[in-house]
């Protein structure tokens, strides 16, 4: 029989309870970055006039709806 004192027993437990919380919450957090970063990834800035704008196509210059001035496409950084 191995013997173990109640304060390891309860801290045995609290591991084994809070552990899953701790990934689940781990898990959720990087899925919250996900979506964050795929809403942000067609959310381009006009180097003129600096309006932010949403172009999804595939052009490699968009054009600034508010200005008309040709924008390059750039990768964002990571975050």
């Amino acid at each position: 029989m191995i013997r173990v004192s109640l304060s390891y027993l309860v801290l045995i437990y609290l591991v084994l309870m809070l552990a899953p919380i701790f990934g689940a919450w781990l898990f959720s957090e990087w899925r919250r970055q996900q979506r964050e970063r795929a809403a942000f990834r067609h959310v381009l800035r006009c180097k003129l006039c600096a309006t932010e704008y949403a172009d999804a196509t595939s052009a490699l210059l968009p054009r600034c709806p508010h200005c008309g001035a040709l924008n390059e496409r750039r990768q964002r950084a990571r975050l």
